[in-house]
């Protein structure tokens, strides 16, 4: 069962900003990450199940985020079926991501009260993610889109928040044009969580890199 309500969670990513974005199968190392990116000062984690028996490293590294890391919210991305959603539910996430827009997923996520963020490309999907209930929509990929079409959508429909996720990276420049196109937070994955750092066991750079990344976007929000 999920230990944050949709409305906490919603809060928590206005709030900082950011979501990290990480998948290993190894769970050791995995709890050296999340322990990274909780001493930069993250406070959510999106755990993208992309890989057999991901589950299993799931259901253990947030076992570890709730009795070690107060405060650290873990949720699940990549999920592309209700069967899915609910197995990660069930574990305790507390948010789940989609590449796509899927009906089935958001009825099984509402019905347990845990936000969910479907990866949306047009308007359309926009509206309808927000006619289900959608709190935050995802901008995937964002480099195809970039921050133009957040402006754009802005315009006529102020009201919705946007994650971009895909095509951000921790440059103050890039950062920039996201926020200032109005982003609510923005989903960082190998841009932040390198595959150089992961080699090459960097954490304290790791660690480094999301609080520098939070000073950004809270000077860019100033």
């Amino acid at each position: 069962m999920a230990q944050y309500s949709r409305i906490e969670v919603t809060s928590v990513m206005k709030e900082t900003g950011m979501v990290p974005l990480f998948y290993n199968p190894d769970i050791e190392l995995g709890k050296k990450v999340l322990k990274a990116c909780y001493d930069g000062g993250a406070r959510l984690m999106e755990f993208t199940a992309r890989g057999d028996f991901a589950f299993e490293v799931f259901n253990e590294l947030n076992k570890y985020a709730i009795k070690e890391l107060p405060g650290m919210i873990m949720g699940v991305g990549s999920i592309t079926d209700a069967g899915a959603a609910s197995l990660f539910m069930q574990m305790g996430a507390n948010f789940i991501v989609t590449p796509s827009l899927r009906e089935d997923i958001a009825i099984a996520c509402n019905r347990k009260k845990v936000l969910w963020s479907p990866g949306c490309g047009s308007l359309t999907e926009i509206n309808r993610a927000e006619e289900l209930g959608c709190e935050i929509v995802k901008l995937f990929p964002g480099s195809t889109y970039g921050p133009g079409f957040v402006s754009a959508i802005k315009g006529p429909q102020p009201w919705t928040s946007v994650m971009p996720t895909g095509g951000v990276s921790t440059e103050e420049s890039n950062l920039k044009g996201w926020f200032d196109a109005g982003v609510t937070c923005v989903g960082m994955g190998s841009k932040l969580i390198s595959k150089d750092i992961i080699a090459n066991k960097d954490y304290a750079k790791l660690e480094q890199d999301v609080k520098s990344a939070l000073a950004i976007i809270k000077s860019i929000r100033k």
